[in-house]
């Protein structure tokens, strides 16, 4: 029954969603609201989980393991200013502690986090656009075209402009549509393994 009830309701679930796709009407409407309420309702569950695995875990790491602790107890200690100072009505106003921890610290640390990550994608390009074969030669010529859009360059980029309009209108989105069908029709693929009861490691191990 451990196994067999969450199997039932996952199946159930699972067709009528994909069944009220192919009936239009309003009951099948209804259907599909009534499931995004629901759906609503079992994150902010999720999220209370969330809160308490992140507090179980930092606080492990705390107790255990001393060159995690400072971070563990920063982690902690803003997690809680940002509980508290974000329950209110009025922490959503300019100028109330809420606000000014999410433009003030941040939004400056999101900023940081993502310069560091240029860094870190401008020396992947670089090992990976090395000319080692055809294919490595072709993508670090179109690469290059395509970087030489966003510097002024006179008559140069006039052309270069349609050069690139057509590599990101063409064969990128030729691309981009092949990786789009192919995430496609693996979600469907893992979708009804879920509903048909193949793929069960979301039941855990025990």
């Amino acid at each position: 029954m451990k196994r067999t009830l969450p199997l039932f309701l996952v199946f159930t679930s699972g067709m009528i969603m994909l069944l009220q796709h192919f009936v239009p009407s309003e009951e099948s409407e209804f259907i599909y609201k009534y499931a995004n309420d629901w759906l609503i309702t079992v994150g902010v569950y999720a999220i209370m989980l969330g809160i308490w695995s992140l507090i179980r875990v930092t606080v492990a790491k705390a107790r255990y393991e001393s060159g995690e602790r400072f971070y563990a107890i920063v982690t902690l200690f803003g997690m809680a200013i940002m509980i508290f100072s974000g329950i209110t009505v009025e922490s959503q106003r300019a100028g109330s502690l809420f606000m000014n921890i999410f433009a003030y610290v941040l939004i400056p640390i999101q900023a940081t986090i993502f310069s560091l990550l240029a860094f870190y994608v401008a020396s992947a390009a670089y090992r990976a656009f090395r000319a080692r074969s055809v294919l490595a030669t072709l993508l670090l010529i179109t690469a290059f075209v395509v970087m030489l859009r966003m510097i002024p360059l006179g008559p140069v980029s006039v052309w270069n402009q349609y050069l690139v309009g057509w590599i990101l209108s063409v064969p990128n989105l030729a691309a981009k549509r092949a990786i789009i069908m192919g995430v496609g029709l693996g979600m469907i693929a893992t979708s009804m393994k879920i509903i048909l009861g193949i793929e069960r490691s979301y039941l855990g191990s025990d």
